[in-house]
């Protein structure tokens, strides 16, 4: 990495620090999916994949009698879920580990319910659900959210956006083919609805925009990092019908 590419990076990072969320998502989402996995065992074991400031985890550990594991690269992001948890009265039913999704130190098919919102694209979603799939137990879930288009022809703005921002953004039919291909059986899929890019994302980002506009104000790759972020808003605002997460959730077959 070059010491542009790092400051990038690392303006990148504080752009997104202290907000409730680094994507898209939602409680009633949440619990929608997690009403998808039927039959898990009582203290089942969770892995919740780049959980962020952890929201969901929180969430997850709230709704079910379980032991979540949360994994993130990012120090920052461990340090607010551990005390978000304190705050939550759940800290005893998370344990929060500093790894990197492409090198997860667990044992094959040890947990019960696999979870990663908005954070499995950064091994790509088919790599994603292989490696999910072996640490997967017999009849576990896995639930994930991803980026998709949600019209067969996206506007052609929207389309040179992604085609620059995540060239590897397919459909929701693409999507379920490589669910089937990583050996989980798809019990259910669901888009996000709008309010969940808004509430705790990009309503909390675009507040904070112009303090961050203000800070670098001298410094150019940070305010192409800043802008960056402006054009992603108003995509979202302008086409707000034409892509969107989808929470999808399979089973491994016992």
């Amino acid at each position: 990495m070059t010491n542009d590419d790092q400051h990038r990076w690392n303006v990148f990072l504080d752009v997104q620090s202290d907000l409730p969320r680094q994507g898209p998502g939602c409680e009633a989402s949440a619990l929608q999916a997690l009403a998808l996995c039927s039959g898990l065992p009582q203290r089942a074991r969770v892995l919740d994949l780049g959980f962020g400031p952890g929201m969901q985890t929180i969430t997850l550990a709230q709704a079910m009698d379980c032991h979540v594991t949360a994994v993130d690269l990012h120090r920052a992001y461990l340090d607010q879920l551990v005390v978000g948890a304190e705050a939550a009265g759940v800290s005893d039913c998370i344990d929060v580990r500093e790894a990197d999704m492409r090198d997860l130190p667990f044992a094959l098919a040890s947990f019960d319910l696999i979870w990663s919102e908005g954070a499995i694209y950064n091994v790509g979603f088919g790599a994603g659900l292989r490696a999910c799939h072996a640490l997967s137990a017999p009849g576990g879930y896995v639930a994930v959210t991803e980026l998709v288009w949600l019209t067969p022809e996206p506007p052609p703005e929207a389309a040179a956006f992604f085609a620059e921002e995540y060239p590897a953004m397919t459909d929701v039919a693409t999507n379920l083919e490589m669910i089937s291909a990583s050996g989980y059986e798809c019990v259910g899929h669901f888009a996000l609805p709008d309010h969940a890019w808004w509430d705790h994302y990009y309503g909390p980002l675009e507040a904070k925009l112009p303090t961050m506009e203000r800070t670098y104000a001298d410094d150019p790759v940070a305010r192409d990092v800043i802008a960056m972020s402006q054009t992603e808003i108003a995509m979202r605002r302008q086409f707000p019908t034409a892509y969107g997460y989808v929470f999808f959730v399979g089973r491994k077959p016992d």
